[in-house]
């Protein structure tokens, strides 16, 4: 029925083989065609505008910590401490399910202090005496909103531009737009702190969506071994690895002269990273070089695989790397009870570092092309959730309004941006939704967000769906 080729190859002659294989092949042309009528072209690809920031690293605090006690003061809260939101604040707005059958809805002021800080004179909490120091650095945006009100649909709005799965993440959009830097490193990293609770975060959130797989986030863990599957197994050396990973090339480059399928092209690039990665991943993980000073800067978890004052350092390695979206994960600020121990437990594992990764930027001259990112999904209530008590309460989801900072990459240091009303409840001035912030961010990295797409099911997707405007007023 069919005959061996000189390549190795049988050809089909059976009919009902025949048909099944050109079936195959059109779907394999149609879904090839499809990919690249789906691609820009080279000219559309890559910077825009000139940038002001080269790379991002995204230190994402998840659970959504509480603005009101720690970047919007609100003095009118402690005045009215234990009295009703007034009806008026409320207007109506739609309450999660864990507060919005309280029969009591009394207002709670921050138990801490605020004070100016720098020659801005920016209002921040004594829980984050680091932060402080470099005050003059951040660019804080106390108007952010949302429409998220559940962690899962929250977290993914602003990794991905969209409350529902199968987007594809930031990092996986920086990295199609602009391509790597370092051919020896994944563009786009991601590192969660270790043994935290809290809600789960899930891959999906540094994944690729209907983007080629290739552009997805590679996930480094604690430990000498931070990729899964990277080093070799027993009894295998580079040799063996390189040899192998050749072989792998030359029967996947078979596979595509008989099957058009974009699928085996990013496999092969994948497993040529992987093997560059073996050399490249321990250099850039290994801290030993730094000095006692820069460790000493980054506090005593710096030392410790895995913390977020050891994702914060090796942040700074990577970027130093050329790696493009660093994102660190930092869970457990999901306070509905119990704000008054928990919130400074997490102040306490972040301040220091954040405040020493822009310090150790800065110093390198490496700030004012590196755009740091702090904040999380939402905010937090200016109400107790469940009963008030006299030390202990806690705060609900509240996507009305909420805090974050940006700090270098071409963001205006030293700035306050933005107003909520003196309840802490509502913006009332210049309001900054997501999309907005992604349009900002993606703006400094020299991108417009309108022509950054992928044609998807019949469409051109973005970052920014159909939404976001660039906040010039926040960049230099």
């Amino acid at each position: 029925m069919s005959k061996p080729q000189p390549n190795g190859i049988h050809a089909v002659t059976d009919r009902r083989q025949f048909f099944a294989r050109g079936s195959l092949a059109l779907g394999s042309a149609c879904l090839a065609a499809q990919s690249q009528a789906a691609a820009p072209s080279t000219s559309e690809l890559g910077f825009h505008h000139p940038p002001t920031a080269k790379r991002v690293i995204y230190l994402f605090q998840s659970g959504a910590p509480s603005q009101l006690d720690l970047f919007d003061h609100k003095p009118l809260l402690n005045e009215k401490h234990g009295t009703q939101l007034p009806a008026s604040v409320r207007m109506g707005q739609r309450l999660t399910g864990m507060s919005g059958n309280q029969s009591s809805l009394p207002l709670v002021g921050s138990p801490w202090k605020f004070s100016p800080q720098g020659e801005s004179g920016l209002m921040i909490s004594d829980l984050m005496p680091h932060l402080a120091k470099v005050a003059d650095d951040l660019c804080v945006v106390r108007s952010m909103y949302t429409e998220a009100i559940n962690h899962g649909p929250g977290v993914t709005f602003v990794q991905t531009g969209s409350m529902f799965p199968g987007r594809p993440s930031m990092g996986a959009w920086l990295d199609y737009g602009l391509g790597q830097e370092n051919e020896n490193l994944p563009s786009f990293v991601v590192m969660v702190t270790k043994n935290k609770g809290g809600q789960p975060l899930v891959s999906r959130l540094w994944g690729s969506g209907f983007l080629p797989s290739r552009h997805q986030g590679v996930r480094f863990r604690s430990g000498n071994a931070p990729v899964l599957y990277l080093n070799n197994p027993p009894g295998i050396d580079a040799q063996s690895r390189q040899q192998s990973v050749e072989a792998l090339k030359d029967l996947h480059a078979l596979k595509q002269q008989h099957t058009v399928d974009p699928l085996v092209a990013a496999r092969i690039n994948q497993y040529e990273l992987a093997f560059r990665m073996q050399s490249s991943i321990p250099e850039a993980i290994d801290w030993k070089n730094e000095s006692e000073a820069t460790l000493e800067l980054y506090g005593p978890d710096a030392k410790t695989p895995g913390t977020f004052a050891a994702n914060c350092l090796l942040a700074r390695r990577l970027a130093e790397r050329g790696v493009r979206f660093i994102q660190l994960y930092h869970p457990g600020w999901d306070h509905h009870g119990g704000l008054q121990n928990g919130l400074p437990k997490q102040v306490k594992e972040t301040d220091q570092a954040s405040a020493a990764l822009i310090q150790d930027l800065k110093q390198r001259g490496m700030l004012e092309d590196t755009l740091v990112v702090w904040g999380g999904e939402f905010g937090r209530t200016n109400y107790c959730q469940g009963k008030l008590g006299a030390n202990q309460f806690g705060r609900d989801h509240h996507p009305r309004c909420f805090s974050m900072w940006m700090a270098g990459g071409g963001f205006k240091p030293g700035m306050t941006y933005g107003q909520t009303d003196e309840y802490g409840y509502n913006v009332i001035e210049k309001p900054v939704h997501i999309h907005d912030l992604q349009a900002t961010m993606l703006h400094a990295l020299g991108i417009d967000h309108e022509r950054l797409t992928y044609r998807y099911q019949g469409r051109n997707f973005r970052l920014t769906d159909v939404h976001g405007q660039v906040v010039n007023e926040l960049l230099t």
